[in-house]
């Protein structure tokens, strides 16, 4: 299994007021403490809540069962987990029923790992913390959903899916690589805020540098580039895919309606680049457009004077236009983790 897989499983959107979900599911109610990178733990409460109701009905809750037990009285990270991923009693039951084997994997091989990495998160932490000192760092839950997401953020939390993270066949070790990965990942998209109308304008190149930006602050923290898989893809063939990628950019932008699905030539562009696991091109990973994001966002840090105002401007991504075009990047040879 590879981490990127994992994170974001749900459908082809079609209305671009879905870009934003993932941030601004739930309001916050209160001032966001910062997590103290030194004591970070991940909470399970809920996962273990799950994990008894599942063991208790022989891995069969009804959907009451579930709504009782799991869903009425959850914490946070349910709270922010059920827009859009679990939805409401009744899909996780379906969900649950379709896939036991992969709830019962994650409850037996992966909850019991959990609290081992809390290491890695507070490796991450430490890093960031010592990159972009003003940042909040946000509390990490770890839930059960029904199985179409394994992580989205929120300002105050980031909230990870256990059956998505550890399916049937997920090794301990590779578990533990992942999470590190998205701990570091998600934690930038905690960060970022809704996009503005102007910014939706070039659709494609939005989406590629909020999802390029977490990929190369998290390679930053980290050391190791997020998907081995993409980076060697994309390195064989940058040039030719930044000219496919401004050809696709284009032809969205062009779009005629927020509904891509009502305009095939439309989906396909983007499709190419996004939503698009399982069903990528023939030659190409799935979510190509992380990577390319990624290479503009090591672009533009690296042409920075201030290279930590630079990364500010990276995750307020207030004009993407004036990003890619303040990089310099052009389908050119860098190195996507800095100079």
């Amino acid at each position: 299994m590879k981490i990127a897989q994992q994170i974001f499983l749900a459908p082809f959107m079609v209305l671009i007021s879905t870009l934003v979900y993932a941030q601004q599911v739930t309001p916050i109610k209160a001032a966001i403490p910062s997590v103290d990178p030194l004591t970070a733990q991940i909470n399970t409460a809920d996962a273990e809540r799950f994990a008894k109701l599942f063991n208790g009905t022989s891995g069969k809750p009804t959907a009451a069962q579930i709504q009782k037990e799991y869903l009425t009285g959850a914490g946070r990270g349910v709270e922010i987990f059920t827009p859009y991923r679990i939805t409401d009693a009744a899909t996780m039951a379906a969900a649950v029923a379709e896939k036991a084997a992969d709830y019962r994997y994650a409850i037996t091989t992966c909850l019991p790992l959990v609290a081992s990495t809390q290491a890695e998160l507070r490796a991450v932490y430490l890093a960031y913390r010592g990159l972009l000192p003003n940042r909040t760092l946000p509390t990490v839950y770890v839930v059960f959903g029904a199985g179409t997401s394994g992580g989205t953020a929120n300002p105050d939390a980031q909230v990870l899916g256990l059956e998505v993270m550890c399916s049937v066949g997920t090794k301990p070790e590779q578990f533990i690589k992942n999470m590190r990965a998205i701990f570091a990942h998600e934690t930038v998209h905690s960060w970022q805020s809704e996009p503005s109308k102007e910014s939706l304008r070039n659709l494609l190149l939005l989406m590629a540098l909020r999802e390029g930006t977490p990929d190369y602050l998290a390679g930053l923290v980290t050391g190791v580039a997020p998907s081995a898989e993409r980076e060697m893809w994309g390195r064989a063939r940058e040039a030719e895919l930044w000219k496919q990628f401004q050809a696709d950019a284009a032809v969205i932008a062009a779009r005629k309606q927020d509904d891509m699905s009502k305009e095939p030539e439309v989906e396909k562009a983007m499709q190419r680049w996004f939503y698009n696991y399982g069903k990528a091109p023939a030659g190409w990973p799935f979510e190509g457009g992380y990577w390319v994001g990624m290479q503009i966002a090591a672009a533009y840090v690296a042409q920075a004077s201030d290279k930590r105002a630079a990364i500010e401007d990276l995750i307020a991504m207030r004009d993407p236009a004036a990003i890619l075009k303040a990089s310099g990047y052009e389908g050119g040879r860098g190195r996507a983790l800095g100079k």
